[in-house]
């Protein structure tokens, strides 16, 4: 559901039924959809790079997309994004030659060509290592001041970073609010204990050998902070149990 989501804001695909509306532009009006695609950015879950193009023609290439045919200004605005992603010392490497972190980063690279407005990022973080996931988060603060930003992720810690999380569950949306709000929602249905759980919604055994348990607790059970994942986790299971 999440990705045909994002497919259907970036006008690849139409929704089978309802209507769908980006700046009160249309996208079943080729006019329109036209348009929207100059002020978007996307980095779709594959993003299917020319593997024998090389890292400058790409960009520039998408650059020539969104209609900016100044080549000397078109060439600042290149080096400017693969400088942001980290890439502007491959930009005469061939695409298939960049490791896969890289490649999503070279995909992102593309999506912030023209500052658009609106920014889909389908798992972004996907294939990136801790130094590059941090830089993504710090675009993506960057960039949620002057548009707005959607991305689809299953990493908690990458959702945390949000002003407004959506969960989905089944193709329905079940919790729409603050990341803090998801997390508050878990208070006092997560604690710790030594002994191996049953009964609960959810439990792992944690390094120093106590289980992290969520659900209703016992008495006298050792309450710890909720987190987001905690909130999640219970607002899925909780959701599947009232599908069932």
């Amino acid at each position: 559901g999440k990705t045909t989501m994002l497919r259907c804001l970036a006008t690849v695909v139409r929704p089978d039924s309802g209507s769908l509306l980006i700046d009160g532009l249309d996208p079943i009006h080729e006019s329109d959809r036209i348009e929207i695609r100059r002020r978007l950015g996307y980095v779709p879950q594959d993003p299917g790079l020319a593997k024998s193009a090389r890292v400058f023609d790409l960009v520039d290439y998408m650059a020539v997309l969104k209609g900016h045919s100044d080549d000397r200004r078109r060439r600042h605005l290149v080096f400017e994004v693969l400088e942001r992603v980290g890439l502007r010392d491959r930009i005469q490497d061939r695409v298939g030659d960049l490791s896969g972190g890289m490649q999503r980063r070279l995909a992102l690279a593309q999506s912030l060509i023209g500052s658009p407005t609106l920014l889909l990022l389908d798992e972004p973080a996907a294939g990136l290592d801790p130094d590059e996931r941090f830089r993504l988060r710090e675009i993506i603060v960057e960039r949620r001041h002057r548009a707005t930003v959607i991305q689809s992720t299953h990493l908690t810690d990458e959702a945390a970073i949000s002003d407004v999380v959506l969960v989905m569950a089944d193709g329905r949306i079940v919790f729409n609010g603050s990341p803090d709000t998801l997390a508050r929602s878990a208070g006092g249905r997560a604690w710790v204990q030594r002994e191996e759980p049953s009964g609960v919604r959810a439990s792992w055994r944690q390094a120093d050998g106590t289980h992290r348990c969520l659900g209703g607790p016992p008495p006298g059970a050792r309450l710890v902070e909720p987190t987001l994942e905690d909130g999640y986790l219970l607002l899925q299971s909780s959701d599947r149990s009232r599908l069932t």
